[in-house]
């Protein structure tokens, strides 16, 4: 499955995508609508665990919006760009697996809301991000207020967003913006590796848990405890539940239906 901007493959149980809209690759609406309707069929297929997301070549992860979308103010232009952008990494924030983020350079605006909104980041050495917007009169508009300061703290996050502070992934690693630095060139072959760890997990069981984690932003504790032990409960109507304890006390790999 493909098009001229994203290219997606399989690996194993592993969904690998790559924005490849060069020199920057940068994000439009037909991009972004393709990125959220390729992330609704990868939900509907049971065999996908993981969704690892990079971008071509070796200088951009991606540098954002297309600014030339924005050159003649207009607000219906404006209000269909935002609204696309928001449905895509809406989409991928609530993709059924785990989403990995591998940023092999510079993820810019829209480029690190994209890595925010994601489960877990990979920055390569030589990567740089900000969320730049307001130095040409715009805000982000695809969670990167809401998504960077649950991750770095609010002074950080201000740091990035009201001072367009551009931080590079050493940085990135120490304030928690991202959760690992490797080499220069190594950040896909990291986060596949990532991915293949997650295909050794109960898909049942690594939704329901993303979704208690991700419910905790907005749930108080309390409410956290109960629907643990709900969705706890609920696994035992699934068949990896059976089959992951069976195959441990079988001393056995396990092999999970995502049922």
């Amino acid at each position: 499955m493909s098009n001229d901007k994203i290219v997606i493959e399989r690996r194993g149980h592993t969904a690998l995508l790559t924005i490849a809209n060069p020199p920057a690759n940068t994000w439009d609406t037909e991009s972004l609508s393709r990125l959220e309707l390729l992330i609704g069929q990868l939900n509907q297929d049971p065999d996908i665990y993981a969704l690892v997301i990079t971008g071509q070549g070796e200088k951009f992860f991606s540098a954002g919006a297309d600014l030339n979308q924005f050159a003649d103010g207009n607000k219906h232009v404006a209000k269909e760009i935002s609204e696309v952008f928001g449905r895509a990494f809406e989409a991928l924030s609530n993709f059924r697996g785990v989403s990995i983020a591998a940023i092999n350079g510079y993820a810019m605006g829209g480029g690190l809301e994209c890595a925010l909104a994601c489960d877990i980041r990979i920055a390569e050495e030589q990567a740089q991000m900000a969320l730049p917007e307001a130095k040409v009169g715009l805000l982000p508009c695809a969670g990167g207020t809401q998504n960077l300061p649950w991750l770095v703290g609010e002074g950080w996050a201000k740091r990035m967003i009201l001072c367009g502070e551009r931080i590079n992934a050493q940085k990135a690693e120490r304030i928690g913006l991202v959760e690992e630095v490797v080499p220069k060139g190594e950040s896909l072959a990291f986060a596949l590796q990532l991915a293949e760890k997650v295909a050794q997990q109960s898909p049942s069981s690594v939704s329901r848990c993303k979704r208690l984690v991700m419910s905790a932003r907005v749930s108080t504790q309390a409410e956290g405890w109960e629907k643990e032990r709900h969705l706890f409960l609920e696994l035992f109507d699934t068949q990896d539940q059976k089959e992951g304890v069976t195959a441990f006390l079988e001393k056995r790999p396990p092999a999970w239906l995502n049922s």
